[in-house]
Parts: structure tokens; sequence; C-alpha cells
């Protein structure tokens, strides 16, 4: 064991610089994000959307921000050393889930609404019903995304302070919750935005950097790479073949089918990811946002492929296995290898502040579904003051971040990858298909809607719980009990096709909503952007 500035390094670097530098990171960013909240946020739409202000470059580099998260750098770069080819799986899925979005919702979406995604819903739908559907949809998915990312920093922060006992990781995961709670409370839309932007361009920064000494270590000859990555997995070629993880039995071949579709649809039912396009005053900074984040998204999981080869070629499997975060630690170690732990503690404060940037988008994304949706069109019937809805959204901030906590708590062993794909798929299933109904079919009316939205996410739900994700297995969150019957470890193959199902016989079996005039305003709204500077609550 040798000395390394002024600490004893542990096989995770040096704990005392790695939290130095952690803390260095947290302090840095809440004085950005107090200085952001100087402004009054007063009303609603400074505490949700910024005040809409962000230019498509600005937003573009915050939606990168916020969808880059810890499942994007610790899972994917942990699944790929792991598993190989099946793990860049998700790489692929994150990024092809940009076009879809890009294509089908980002303008509609942002020319008609406001501050939620149950605002464009419930646009020519009635409003009580589609609106308390769609809040609960919202907070499901956001929690769901939170545990992950609350499960990824309980692990990044067990490897760089050698924590290996789950009660340490425990204290960590509560930790992060409270300091998401603080970002939020503090600096609402507009903090939590500049953070993601700077987040974004560091992370980006790191990866590249990693990507560039590790193509120096092989002198650029990728295949050396590859071939290091297999003598480390023992000569087992298999990393470099589709199947290692999802093809050795029927079922596990189903759960591909049901990732890729989850991944695949997810993003554009994403509330968080929906919500950033309100940040922009107009649609086509809109679509020049998300123009900005494929380009820093799709070269970000592009590098994950060399990044995950050269953990599994520089740090190997067994290390990676054996540290206190498993598959999550693989990014963090990998960067020791590299660099040193000066720089894995640098590469590691970056993703820790990934995770807080990402945590406090979702927060105030549940946030602004429960106080604008429930409290003030549904309980209050659209007469709650601006500050009774902001003060409603920061109660909703500190409980949902609690929830966080305990269920982050219980997933610490689970691959966070993993975790978003099943937050991916309650989106699929509830929300893509709604959102999609009532953008595109005339037809489509409120019980079409309220059914879709409930049977997706009720039977998404229902089956991750009885899914081996939970228990039955090893890794499942509850490894010592099974109740799993339901085979498939992610339900998008039954759940999904159930969501768009139960909207078109719901809207069959309903009656129609007799709002002719709301339709042909939406239609015109959608398409054309016309009146999209002044949205009108019905």
């Amino acid at each position: 064991m040798t000395t390394h500035l002024f600490a004893s390094e542990t096989s995770a670097g040096n704990p005392i610089l790695n939290i130095s530098v952690f803390v260095a990171f947290i302090v840095i960013t809440m004085a950005i994000v107090t200085r952001a909240a100087r402004a009054p946020q007063k009303q609603a739409g400074d505490f949700y959307t910024g005040g809409a202000s962000f230019s498509g470059t600005q937003n573009g580099l915050a939606i990168a921000g916020d969808y880059l998260s810890a499942a994007s750098f610790l899972g994917i770069v942990g699944a790929i050393a792991l598993t190989g080819y099946d793990g860049f799986l998700y790489s692929i899925g994150f990024f092809v889930a940009w076009l879809i979005a890009l294509l089908l919702v980002a303008e509609p979406l942002r020319n008609t609404g406001k501050f939620t995604m149950a605002d464009v819903l419930s646009f020519r739908l009635k409003q009580k019903p589609v609106r308390v559907a769609a809040a609960f949809s919202t907070l499901f998915v956001s929690l769901f995304y939170l545990i992950a990312q609350m499960a990824g920093a309980g692990s990044l922060v067990a490897v760089l302070l050698d924590i290996h006992g789950k009660m340490g990781q425990a204290i960590v995961v509560a930790v992060v919750g409270v300091v998401m709670i603080a970002y939020v409370l503090i600096g609402g839309m507009k903090g939590t935005t500049i953070v993601q932007m700077i987040k974004a361009v560091l992370l980006c920064s790191g990866v590249v950097i990693m990507t560039i000494i590790i193509l120096v270590m092989v002198k650029g000859d990728f295949s050396a790479l590859l071939d290091r990555a297999v003598s480390s997995h023992g000569g087992n070629t298999a990393i470099l073949e589709p199947g290692m993880k999802y093809g050795k039995t029927e079922i596990a071949k189903l759960d591909f089918i049901a990732l890729g579709l989850s991944l695949a649809l997810g993003v554009a039912g994403l509330p968080h990811v929906l919500m950033r396009f309100y940040t922009v005053p107009t649609a086509k900074e809109a679509r020049k946002s998300v123009t900005w984040a494929i380009v820093l998204i799709g070269g970000f999981y592009l590098l994950t492929l060399i990044l995950g080869y050269g953990a599994a070629a520089l740090v190997g499997p067994e290390r990676i296995k054996a540290a206190p975060g498993g598959a999550n630690s693989a990014a963090p170690l990998l960067a020791l290898e590299l660099a040193g732990p000066l720089f894995m503690a640098l590469i590691s404060a970056v993703a820790f502040a990934t995770v807080l940037a990402v945590v406090a988008g979702l927060a105030i994304t549940a946030s602004a579904s429960v106080a604008h949706d429930v409290y003030n069109n549904v309980l209050r019937n659209g007469e709650a003051t601006e500050a009774e809805q902001v003060r409603v959204s920061r109660i909703t901030v500190v409980a949902i971040g609690v929830a966080a906590i305990v269920l982050g708590i219980a997933a610490m062993g689970q691959n966070v990858a993993f975790l978003v794909s099943l937050a991916f798929c309650i989106a699929a299933s509830a929300n893509v298909p709604t959102i999609l109904f009532s953008l595109y079919w005339k037809k489509f009316n409120t019980t079409g809607a309220v059914a879709s939205l409930w049977v997706g996410l009720l039977s998404a739900l229902i089956l991750i719980v009885l899914s081996p994700a939970v228990s039955g297995a090893k890794t499942a969150m509850l490894p010592n009990v099974d109740f799993s019957i339901f085979p498939l470890t992610n339900p998008a193959l039954v759940s999904i096709p159930l969501g768009f199902l139960a909207g078109i016989i719901g809207t069959y079996l309903g009656k129609p909503d007799h709002k002719d005039e709301l339709q042909a305003e939406m239609e015109v709204r959608s398409l054309t952007g016309v009146g999209v500077e002044a949205p009108v609550d019905h």
C-alpha cells in the first residue's frame, strides 16, 4: 500500500481526496443554484420552467445533462464491462429513443402545453379524471427514475470511500436525497437547469478524456482493446457477441425484446424530459434543443462502448464485481486505472453532480404534477394562487425525496441502467399511448385516455412487483423472499400493448367529448404553433 498526497490509498483510490473533491463540487454547484435563485420564484412558471427563458442551445445542454444520468455513465459502462455486446444495447436503446421523441412529440407537445404533460392530455378532454391519472403516472415514473439515481449515488460513494457495509451505503443514499431536496427548494427549475448545463459539459468532457487515454494506451487499435477485454474474461469471446446476458434462454430473449421496446418508446413519455420542452419560449427552440441534445447524447453513448470494454480490459470483471458498488463501480475504477486517484475523484464528482442534477429535475417534475394538475386543477378547480401552487410543490419535493431515499436504499444492489429501464417501461406503457392518441387521433376521448393511463400504469407496476426483479433471484430487490410469478424482469412486452389496447377500447366504449372546437384548436396549435405564446387553461 503506497501513500499519495495526504492519505493512504485503498483499492478505490484516496478516500480523503475523494470526499474533498465531492464536497468542493457540492459547495460550488449549491452556490450556483443559490445565485440563480436570487430572482423571486413566486410565480409557478418561474419554479416549474424557469420562466421559459432558456435558448434552444442552453436547453439542449440541460436536456443532455438531465438525460445522461447515473444509468448512462455508471450503469452502462458496468453492463458493457461485464456482459459486453448485450450491455451496449442500453446505449443503443437510450439513443434511438430520442429520434422518436424528436419526430413525434417534442414540437406538438411544446405547442399545446404549458407546464406539464397533463396539460396536453387534458387539452380537449375532461380535466379532472385525466389530470389525476396523468399525475399518478408522472409520480411513479419519476419515483422509479429517482430510485435508480439514488442507488447509483450509493454505489458511487461506496466505491470512493471504500464502504462495504449496507448501513454505510444507506447513509450515503440518505445524504444524496437531502442535498437533492435542498437543490430544488433553493433553485427551482432555473437553478437546476444551470447545474444540468454545467454538468453536461463536464461529463461529456470527462468521457472524452477517458476515451482518449484508453485509445492512446492501445495505440488507437480498438481490436487490441477488445482482445485484452476477452483475455480479462478468461478468453471468453461471448462478450463480443449477442446473447451473453439475453440469449441463454427463451425467457431471456423475450426479456431483450421487452427491454428494447421500453427503451425505444420510453423517452417520448418521460415527464421530466417532456417538461424541459416548456423551458424554451417557442416550438422552434424546442426542436433546436432536441437537436443539440441528440448530438451530445449520441456522442456520449458511442463512447460508452470504448469505456465499457476499457473497464473490462484494464480493471477486469472480478475486481468490478468485488467492489462495493458492483457493476456500477466500473467507471470510477477505470478512471483510477487510467490516471490515478485525483482523476478518479474528479470523474466521480462529476458523476455525483450528474445524480444530483437528474434527481433535482425529477423532483421538480413530480412536484409540478401534484401542485399544478392535482392541487390546482382538480382540488381547487383552477383557482389556486401561484404562491399556493409553489408551496404545494415544495412540500411534494420533500415527500418524494423521502420516498426515493427509502426505496433507493432497498435497490442498492441493482444495476442502475436496469432500474431506469423499468421507469422507461412505465412511461412507455402509460404515457406514450395517451400522448400519441391525444395528439394524432381525433376520436380519442376521456374514457380512452383514462383507460390507457391507468391500465398501462397498473399493468406495468403489478408485473414489475411480481417479476424476478423484485423477488426470487439473487440480484432481486428482495432476494430472501419469492413471490415472482411473472417470468420477465421487464414487463414492457405485455404492458405496452395493454396501454395502447386500453386506449382504443376505451375510446370506442366511451362517449364522445363533443369538444370539436377544442379538437380543432389543439390540432392547429400542435402542428403550426399558432397561439403557443399564450396557452389557455380550459
